[in-house]
């Protein structure tokens, strides 16, 4: 049994390709699926199934339109009601590819409509658990309380991970492999390992989800402390129930306009450049989203900040950026948003005030200040005492409780976030002054 795991880093998301006799199978694939593709031809192998353990919340899901181009068998449980062609999957239920049995067993918990899908071979067995059971974590079951159309109340769901733990992987030896569909740094789960894989026996050990434990002991862990929900969660559930459409073609319609001077102004520009770049020129009503690199999470903060089905033009650094940046906006589904994509003229010249720093340190009551981090990383300490705390997926909404009697000064735990939550504020704020402390917010830190 040769599997592959692929990784995408800023959504911290695991898909995978299993290969027996020339043929191959996926699980949870991404939006665009010629990675899978390349990989089958390097192989030699046909796909012929696609597993889908859930509708994902946080991306975009290839497998109608692997189906469409391949011919693949989309399995996925009968609980999803998918409006797609597909063979449903669940306890009972198993394929046969090559050397290798697929067979499903129903694990609700993060969703009502989770599975795991068992891969068995040669006394090897594989668990490709999705956003059941994380290495040293276990999916949150509170997101389908805002997913569109596909609810369930998160106490439910809560419970029904409890019994799932307990007692659906009982049947499998120590040495399954684990493979879940999100490690460290996803919103799915919130004290995921950076592990990519693990094995059950190393998950009873030391996930904290197979102690002993009553349900409500569970419950209440696994309820607390969960991170925030970006607004495009539900967004993305109710498109990967449907089936997304075709990446390419979907993004072949992106309006591109080179050296921009203005767009329409009471239309959201988001600014993917560097802070420095944004801060020297940008358009009205611009939110500064940084997508410099895999390490810029821009894809849960678009998804965070900007509404779905919420029109906006997007910024480039460069033309170079083109498909780079199209196609992370196609992981969440956003790509029918766009009104364009722009690259901007020399002669915009809107730009940030520039900041004293001396001054904030000697004067911080003379500014207020808003710190944009999540709640849970406010409750471990703030940083400064009389800040405002308004985590920066809630600022737009929530902006008006800020007053505007002092310049404003905006700052998270590194910048990133910090340079988003000003640009939102100071398109709020007419009258006054709005800062980011950025990087400088580790002078106050270390």
């Amino acid at each position: 049994m040769n599997i592959k795991q692929f990784k995408d880093d800023p959504l911290a998301h695991y898909s995978y390709a299993i290969v027996s006799d020339g043929k191959m199978a996926l699980v949870d694939p991404s939006r665009n699926p010629m990675q899978y593709y390349r990989y089958a031809e390097e192989q030699n192998a046909q796909i012929v199934a696609v597993f889908e353990t859930h509708p994902h919340a946080d991306f975009v899901s290839s497998h109608l339109q692997i189906s469409e181009q391949t011919g693949a068998v989309i399995y996925v449980s009968k609980m999803v009601g998918a409006d797609y062609n597909h063979k449903t999957f669940d306890d009972g239920d198993s394929f046969k590819m090559g050397n290798i049995t697929f067979k499903a067993v129903n694990t609700p918990g993060h969703s009502p409509d989770s599975i795991t899908v068992v891969a068995e071979a040669e006394a090897k067995t594989a668990l490709f658990t999705g956003d059941t059971l994380f290495i040293g974590d276990v999916g949150r079951p509170d997101l389908r309380e805002n997913a569109g159309n596909m609810k369930a109340k998160r106490v439910d769901l809560a419970k029904k991970m409890y019994h799932t733990i307990k007692e659906k992987y009982t049947e499998f030896p120590d040495e399954a492999l684990v493979y879940p569909a999100h490690g460290a740094g996803s919103l799915c789960g919130k004290n995921m390992s950076s592990d990519s894989s693990s094995t059950l026996g190393n998950e009873r050990q030391g996930n904290w989800a197979f102690k002993e434990q009553t349900e409500e002991e569970f419950v209440e862990e696994i309820l607390k402390d969960q991170p925030f929900i970006p607004s495009y969660f539900g967004f993305n559930v109710d498109i990967n129930k449907t089936g997304a459409k075709n990446v390419q073609k979907a993004v072949a319609m992106a309006n591109f306009i080179l050296m921009a001077k203005e767009v329409e102004k009471d239309i959201l520009v988001v600014d993917t450049r560097d802070e420095a770049a944004f801060k020297n020129s940008h358009l009205p009503n611009s939110f500064n989203i940084m997508a410099r690199s895999e390490n810029d999470k821009f894809e849960t903060w678009l998804g965070a900040i900007v509404k779905p089905e919420e029109e906006f033009y997007l910024v480039l650094e460069s033309v170079e950026k083109f498909d780079e940046i199209l196609q992370r906006v196609a992981k969440i589904g956003y790509e029918n948003q766009l009104k364009g994509i722009l690259t901007l003229s020399a002669e915009v010249s809107n730009a940030s005030e520039a900041f004293d720093l001396e001054d904030f340190k000697k004067n911080k009551d003379h500014y207020t200040i808003v710190d944009v981090r999540n709640k849970s990383e406010v409750e471990e300490g703030r940083i400064f005492e009389n800040s405002f705390v308004i985590p920066l997926n809630e600022l737009r909404s929530a902006a008006h409780q800020i007053p505007s009697n002092k310049p404003v000064v905006v700052h998270c735990a590194g910048g990133y976030r910090s340079a988003a939550g000003s640009s939102i504020l100071a398109g709020k704020f007419e009258a006054t002054k709005v800062y980011d402390l950025s990087d400088n917010i580790k002078d106050f830190t270390e």
